[in-house]
């Protein structure tokens, strides 16, 4: 049976959102920016207003409102967007229950299997558009919000389908039609072609999806690795990965933890400060999914925007924030060379294995403080869960140590980052 897959798409979701919850901002440019005091001063999400004059995502705060000197700025109200996100799939789940978030304000949805559930005799291509019909509609009146979905036999051409149609549209990608639908598309409306694959495909004088398409794959994977047969597959319509049940479980594969900073790190111990307070969020988490970091990744940015990442092994596996902070320091020191200051930095915990896995001891080193320490840390959790994230904390991160404060601009949170977005 032919996988009937829609990709939902809510339509410039933050502004959207905005606009909706209030409603003097309808009918007007609007963008959704964050703090240029914190340095994250650039548009996070516009409205189709705001889009037709021009303002683009990620363009910084002042060139926005050089652009549209009528444009209205409003911060982000993550929780707000949640919420929506929440309410969404809430509505997709009501005709599959086979519902796959990519992001807060998308999903890819499988009708494969939903037939009988939605009255119909066999789920075909029709009925996949008459679905996604009755989910934009509803989508209107219980949230007030447009989306645009593609309905296709895969998970890439929907997702394609919904960027074709904006706002508020619907686009069916059927099999005996893709190649005149897409193939004179750009390489780059592809999933997984970004800048710089498209950069290489250029080089190549591959420039369509079609072009894409029609190179040998033997060539694409030289040039390439797998990357290059991945990206293949996809233009040819050959990709099968379904869509990931309701209740499927990704397994976690790194935890991290980024920020940039409000002012840059001039040396050494500043540096060594913004990862102490980022290892806690990464050690707390992964006593939380009971999973142990056999290694440490660092992605560091200076102030010229140039980006490094580097990465080593650690000693043992450990949850302990203070082990995780001491390799991610030490490493830092090893490879950055101080021509330019730091304007941010990340600490990943990689190498994930389940805490209880058996793992060879070393001889020398310490198990009873090694376990002393972790109790220790579980009690700081148990602290900061009643009272809050700084109702405890280490005394060398008293002061100002250059980080925005809790909660703003969505600082705070941990990161969970799974194996990718295509569940297999």
């Amino acid at each position: 049976m032919e996988q009937i897959i829609l990709h939902s798409d809510m339509n410039s979701f933050y502004a959207s959102v905005e606009c909706m919850l209030h409603p003097e901002l309808k009918g007007k440019a609007v963008a959704v920016c964050g703090s240029t005091e914190n340095r994250h001063g650039i548009v996070l999400a516009k409205s189709e207003l705001a889009k037709k004059a021009g303002i683009k995502t990620g363009m910084v705060n002042w060139e926005a409102k050089q652009k549209c000197p009528d444009l209205i700025t409003v911060p982000p109200h993550y929780d707000q967007y949640l919420k929506y996100s929440k309410l969404a799939r809430e509505i997709y789940q009501r005709f599959s229950d086979c519902v796959e978030p990519y992001g807060p304000d998308e999903c890819w949805v499988s009708l494969t299997n939903s037939a009988k559930l939605l009255g119909y005799d066999v789920m075909d291509m029709d009925a996949g558009e008459e679905i996604a019909n009755k989910i934009r509609v509803l989508m209107k009146e219980e949230l007030g919000l447009t989306v645009s979905i593609g309905v296709s036999f895969n998970k890439i051409f929907a997702k394609l389908g919904s960027d074709m149609k904006k706002p508020d549209g619907v686009t069916i990608i059927r099999r005996d039609e893709y190649k005149d639908k897409i193939w004179s598309l750009p390489a780059s409306d592809l999933l997984y072609v970004g800048r710089q694959t498209e950069k290489k495909l250029y080089l190549y004088g591959i420039n369509t999806i079609g072009d894409l398409a029609k190179t040998d794959p033997n060539y694409l994977k030289q040039w390439m690795g797998k990357h290059g047969l991945q990206i293949w597959t996809y233009a040819n319509g050959f990709d099968e990965s379904p869509v990931a049940p309701e209740d499927y479980y990704c397994p976690v594969k790194s935890v991290g933890h980024g920020i940039t900073c409000i002012s840059d790190l001039e040396n050494s111990e500043e540096v060594g400060k913004v990862i102490l307070e980022l290892s806690q969020d990464i050690g707390a988490k992964l006593r939380t999914h009971e999973l142990s970091a056999n290694g440490v990744a660092i992605h560091v940015r200076n102030n010229d925007l140039y980006s490094r990442q580097y990465q080593t092994k650690l000693p043992a596996a450990t949850q302990n924030s203070a082990e995780i902070a001491e390799r991610a320091k030490l490493l830092f020191e090893k490879e950055y060379e101080w021509i330019t200051p730091v304007r941010a930095i990340t600490v990943t915990a990689i190498g994930l294995t389940p805490k209880e896995q058996p793992c060879q001891m070393d001889l020398f080193d310490n198990y009873l403080k090694r376990e002393k320490q972790e109790k220790i840390e579980r009690a700081v959790d148990d602290i900061r869960r009643r009272f809050g994230k700084k109702s405890i904390f280490p005394a060398s991160l008293l002061g100002d140590i250059k980080m925005p404060r809790p909660g703003m601009n969505g600082y705070g949170a941990d990161a969970v980052h799974p194996p990718g977005m295509m569940y297999q």
